[in-house]
């Protein structure tokens, strides 16, 4: 398996010396890929309480997800960048293709694009896109994205988009980008969260789930399977990227968790070393040490 960082941008200084220091140091300890959060607005919850509880508010430091991206290319060699997750349908497709591609050519082929449908119905409203057919309208953008990617010129009709002979350049360096998906942590048979299963059998090339590593998540892994079998794709060439949480666990636990995701199959696993009352990049780097030591070890 690969293991990556996820990016603690809301936990460390908005200093650009401590983001190149901090992803060098990532990089030095042979991480293979940085996973970073995507957020446009955060809501105040004060005005939103239905928001109340959610992970990121109005005074998160979030930064905007392609810049960082393109700081961190220029500041490393060899380390991945994947968006984790770019909540897509907030954004206009042929935009959100360019700026992959850019990224992707001036990485020199180091981006998987994690796509989401976000919960924040604040940043939809106000990037003036629609919150309620975000899931359907993200299959669609995917279909325009991959074609801008791969052919010169690109004419295309769907029910929300439509290009007309036009094309990008320069194109990615892959062609097409990748495209993992995220969601499904509670997916269950006839639930919402288990469309977000079936669209990743059917269209990802890779998976950022969250469920737990137990049974429910075995369960909901091979149901991805089936559903991948029925589109007639084979399930073992969708990549699959669990997250392991640092926070109140034991190195043994890190060691259980990472095992478990090996046997499922998994590609990739990232550490996630915040929500632990760390505030300095010192203390992330010193538990991505720890992590990266025990479960190489």
């Amino acid at each position: 398996m690969q293991i990556g960082v996820t990016f603690p941008q809301r936990e460390i200084k908005a200093d650009p010396g401590a983001i190149r220091e901090f992803v060098q140091a990532v990089e030095g300890l042979g991480y293979n890929h940085m996973v970073i959060a995507d957020h446009v607005l955060g809501a105040d919850p004060q005005f939103h309480p239905e928001l109340t509880g959610r992970p990121y508010t109005h005074e998160s430091i979030v930064h905007e997800i392609f810049a960082l991206m393109a700081y961190v290319a220029s500041c490393t060699q060899s380390l991945g960048l994947l968006t984790g997750v770019l909540i897509l349908p907030q954004r206009q497709a042929a935009l959100v293709a360019k700026q992959a591609a850019q990224i992707d050519f001036l990485s020199g082929g180091r981006l998987r694009l994690g796509i989401g449908t976000g919960w924040n119905h604040v940043e939809y409203e106000a990037l003036a896109q629609d919150f309620h057919n975000r899931g359907r309208r993200s299959e669609e953008q995917i279909a325009l994205m991959r074609a801008l990617w791969t052919q010169d010129t690109v004419n295309f009709e769907g029910r929300w988009h439509r290009v007309t002979h036009a094309g990008l350049n320069p194109p990615p360096v892959q062609r097409p980008i990748p495209v993992w998906l995220g969601g499904g942590r509670d997916a269950q048979p006839g639930n919402r969260a288990e469309n977000v299963v079936r669209r990743v059998a059917r269209l990802a090339d890779g998976w950022l789930p969250q469920f737990p590593t137990d049974d429910t998540g075995a369960a909901i892994l091979e149901r991805m399977h089936s559903y991948a079998k029925e589109a007639g794709r084979d399930p073992t060439a969708i990549g699959v990227e669990g997250r392991i949480r640092t926070a109140e666990k034991q190195p043994e636990d890190w060691v259980m968790e990472a095992k478990w995701w090996e046997q499922m199959g998994a590609s990739h696993i990232n550490v996630d070393t915040r929500w632990a009352d760390m505030t300095g990049a010192e203390d992330h780097l010193e538990m991505a040490r720890r992590f990266k030591e025990a479960v190489s070890g």
